[in-house]
Order: C-alpha cells, then structure tokens, then sequence
C-alpha cells in the first residue's frame, strides 16, 4: 500500500507543480524557495536539532508559547520549523526572527524526505495537529526519530478517511512515538486507526494557552480611537463563497445600526484583491488597511488586507465572526476572540474545531449560525446591548482560563522523548 501511496504521489506531482504555479501569480512568495520543497532547505545545524511542522499561521501562532519554551529550556539543540504556505514563513520570520531555522515542507516522495533529514538532523519531529505524512513518518522510524504528534485532533470525518486505506494506516500511527491528543475523543480515534494507546494521553488544546501581548490593549485603544468608537465587528479569516454571506448580514446590520463598522480580514493574502472588488460591487465604502486611509465616519467597511494585524482587530472590536463556518472548510481557532472577552459566532461548519467549538456553545460563549440573515440579527443584536455582548465575552474569557495548562501537560510528553533520545 505504501508503496502505491508514493507512486500516486509521482503521478501528481505535476499537477501539485502547476498548481503551485498558479498560485504564485496572486502570491509570488509561492514561487520562492521551491527547491525547498524537494528536500534541499538551506539548513546548517551541528549536532542534533528539534524539527517542529506547523503548516501556517495558525498553527504557527499555537506553537509560539512551544517553541519559546523548547528555546530556553534545550539551548543545545538548534529548532527547525517549517511550514507549507508563505504566510506562515512570514509568521516563523517575525515571531523568531533568526532565533529559529526556518525551511518550507518537503514532499511526501522519499527522496525529497531523506534529503531534508539529512539536512536537518532531527532528534524529534514535532508535528502540529493533524499532519500524518506516510513516508516521512516510516523513514523517521528507520532512523529512529522519534515523532511527537502534538496538539493533535482528529475528526470523525478524517477518521472514516483514513479507516478506508486502513494497511497503511494502521502501519503509519503505530509509528508515532507519542500522541498529545486535543480531547478524548481524538485519542479515541488515534487508538482506532492503530496508535498504541500507551503513547496516547489526552493533553487538552495548547491554544488555551494563548499569551496576548502586553502592549495589545494599548494598540487596541490607539485603533478604537481612530475609528471614532463606533460599533465594531470583525469577520476573521473568510474563505471564497462566505464574504458574500458576510457582507450581506453587515448590510442588514447597517439598517439597524448606520454607523457599524466591519472589519474584513481574509484567510488567504492573495484573495485581498478579489475581496476589494467584492466589496465595491456591492456599493460599500471600503477604506484598505494596506492603504493607510484614514476609517472615516462614513466608512462601511474595513478590508484588513495586512498580515499580523488580527488580534488588534479583535482587540478593538465587540463581536467577532469567525470564518471558514460558513462554508465547509472546517473553521478556524475561535479562542483567540474569547480569550479577548469577545462574543463570537460562527457557521455550523466547524468540524476541525468540533470539540473547542461545542465547549463555547454550552458554557454561552457563542452561537451557531446557518445564514447571512441569521449572522447579521446575532451581530446587530449584539451590537445594541452591550450588556448582552459583554455577559456572552465574559463566559468566554473565563472558558479559556479554566482551560488553560495543556502547554505544561505537551511539554512533560516532549521531555520524555528527548529525555530517553
């Protein structure tokens, strides 16, 4: 089976190529580094070094407190990370700096794998979430890597996946040297697709464990100000077919409340340019962040077309929408709007969140909604009380803190495989 997962890896490469192509003409950064992706990172590490994957930003972000503390606590071992899309090189690059290593993915094929991991000599791979790659997994294992999967879900969807070519599988989990699941549920399903359940423990979300800047209420202040206290919400990481959706509830929202602002911030940066036109068309005044125009008062919508600006968005507005819900991506992390004290809504398609997600809808710490129309009556509710707004923010706020310590429990996982390396 592991052998024809790699020849349809060789067959498709040619179409990965293209589609890498056209992706560069929105985005060139995606045409940078491209040997990188073969196995040929530019890395000189001496001695052993700890290799953490986070795909992009997200994940990147989630690492952070990770990666800090693998710096202080291991001053020995050199830290590569890499991630597959631009934008999450461009988050490595300014919350590390040079401090890291950084190195775009290579191919699941196994020469470009054997090539980066001589390359980059790792003791342990630490990859974040969901990443199972087969054939890196399996040489990681010849050459006695440990692997770590950590911060690890696994939905019911993936799961059935993954059940269906289950003679690789069940040979590609059982290699993992330990598995830091999300919840029990995760576990469960790492311990049925062939993970030995003896180096499976339920460690909870590292995303609990978010830090938010000292000096991010003070930007939050300084943006507030700029935009006249005016009512203020955010729609955070949209995806294609769901800003239609939102701009249509932003002008329901606008017949209650004239004055609401909306901040839109797509997931992708090569989209910013479609999204703007999006915007026009529908008649909206819309003032670009990347312009530096001032949001006047008759601005209707702000398009955040910036990277690393997000949490400053979030932190001046008073109700986030998080994308990727609408339509079925799977959603996006909605504890960064909470653990601000946020009231946060989201669309029912938020299965690669399923479990933080429900969390927040028991304690009342979000709703679920299904249409534009519903979006914008939870919006403008929330908008015209603010009682109500600050009530849901709270219970919110105070779920992230309960939860907090999933970081201490991922950490005491990682020192044993370093420990018995």
């Amino acid at each position: 089976m592991r052998y024809l997962y790699t020849l349809i890896w060789y067959l498709l490469l040619p179409g990965y190529l293209l589609r890498l192509y056209w992706r560069s003409l929105r985005a060139p950064a995606y045409r940078a580094r491209l040997a990188e992706r073969f196995g040929f990172a530019n890395l000189r590490v001496s001695g052993t070094s700890i290799w953490i994957h986070s795909v992009s930003v997200g994940e990147t972000q989630a690492a952070e407190p990770l990666v800090r503390h693998l710096l202080e606590r291991y001053p020995g071992y050199p830290v590569v990370i890499t991630t597959t899309t631009p934008t999450g090189a461009e988050r490595v690059r300014t919350l590390f700096g040079d401090t890291v290593l950084h190195a775009y993915f290579p191919l699941d094929i196994p020469f470009a794998v054997d090539r980066f991991l001589e390359r980059s000599r790792p003791a342990v791979l630490v990859m974040m979430e969901t990443e199972i790659w087969p054939n890196l997994l399996l040489a990681c294992r010849r050459r006695s890597i440990r692997t770590v999967l950590a911060n690890a879900r696994m939905s019911a969807r993936s799961a059935a996946g993954y059940a269906r070519f289950s003679g690789l599988s069940r040979e590609v989990f059982a290699a993992l040297d330990a598995v830091a699941a999300q919840a029990a549920p995760d576990a469960a399903r790492f311990v049925a697709l062939g993970a030995c359940p003896e180096r499976v423990r339920v460690t909870g979300s590292i995303k609990f464990d978010i830090r938010l800047p000292a000096s991010l209420r003070e930007q939050a202040e300084v943006l507030r100000r700029q935009w006249g206290g005016r009512a203020v919400w955010v729609a955070a990481s949209t995806h294609e077919g769901e800003e239609v959706q939102v701009l249509e509830a932003h002008q329901r929202v606008l017949a209650v409340h004239p004055g609401a602002l909306l901040v839109l911030v797509p997931r992708h940066p090569e989209r910013f340019e479609r999204v703007a036109a999006l915007v026009e068309k529908t008649g909206l005044t819309l003032v670009r962040r990347s312009s530096g125009a001032v949001v006047g008062g008759g601005t209707q919508v702000c398009l955040g077309d910036t990277m690393g600006e997000l949490m400053v968005f979030l932190a001046a507005a008073d109700a986030a929408f998080v994308g990727g819900s609408l339509v079925p991506t799977g959603g996006h992390n909605v504890l960064e709007p909470a653990a601000l004290g946020l009231p946060v809504v989201f669309g029912p398609h938020m299965f690669n969140f399923s479990t933080i997600s429900t969390m927040l809808l028991e304690e009342g710490a979000a709703l679920e909604v299904g249409s534009a129309e519903a979006l914008s009556e939870v919006i403008g509710g929330w908008l015209g009380d603010a009682s109500a707004r600050t009530r849901v923010g709270e219970r919110g706020r105070e779920m992230v803190a309960a939860n907090r310590g999933a970081l201490q429990r991922l950490l005491e996982v990682l020192e044993r495989q370093l420990v018995d390396d």
